[in-house]
């Protein structure tokens, strides 16, 4: 009669806890190094709280002016919301003529925002405030009103600089099928590099 060898329990304890050990210390390496990664996010200044404030979209779709976004900026600093973090005074959707410049650029409706998107911003940043503005990864935006900047992203992004934006707002609608992740990097990269 043969006998299959046999460990004691002990082996065998000895052996699951240096299995779990082992485990341990690598899921712990990569949860040190996964730290480090959010804390080296963290110093580069972006993010450290939500983006808080204002968006045009909520109460008035389309309805928006640049008489409206002043009067918001003033009303954020004049109520007290700017100095609790609510910096924020975002443009959705509606703001640009329905076709580009000659050149290929998006334009502020001369209608609603006369002075351009650039006095707007200057206006905004000299209340301490930020402002943000909405684009689209697709052919025009949600609204259909305005062109979206697919195909255009890194001619946007410039455009957006130009104005010093501070926050985009960017939207997926009418796309042409591509992935996101491979239409939305041009923009991504491009906005890195500024």
């Amino acid at each position: 009669m043969s006998t299959s060898p046999t460990f004691p329990c002990s082996y065998c304890l000895l052996l699951l806890l240096l299995v779990a050990a082992l485990l341990a210390s690598s899921s712990k390496s990569a949860a040190t190094a996964a730290a480090a990664d959010r804390r080296s996010l963290i110093t580069n200044g972006l993010g450290m709280t939500p983006p808080m404030g204002w968006n045009s979209w909520n109460h008035f779709h389309c309805d928006i002016n640049e008489k409206m976004i002043k009067a918001t900026a003033d009303g954020l600093v004049s109520s007290g919301l700017a100095k609790l973090g609510y910096v924020y005074v975002n443009i959705d959707d509606c703001w640009a003529e329905k076709t580009r410049d000659c050149k290929g650029n998006l334009r502020p409706k001369k209608s609603t925002f006369p002075s351009g998107i650039k006095a707007v911003a200057d206006y905004v940043h000299s209340k301490g405030l930020k402002l943000g503005i909405y684009s689209d990864a697709g052919y025009y935006t949600c609204s259909k009103t305005q062109p979206g900047s697919l195909g255009y992203e890194e001619q946007d992004a410039q455009t957006f600089a130009s104005w010093d934006i501070d926050y985009l707002k960017y939207d997926n609608c009418f796309n042409d099928g591509s992935r996101p992740t491979v239409r939305l990097i041009t923009l991504i990269n491009y906005c890195s590099s500024i």
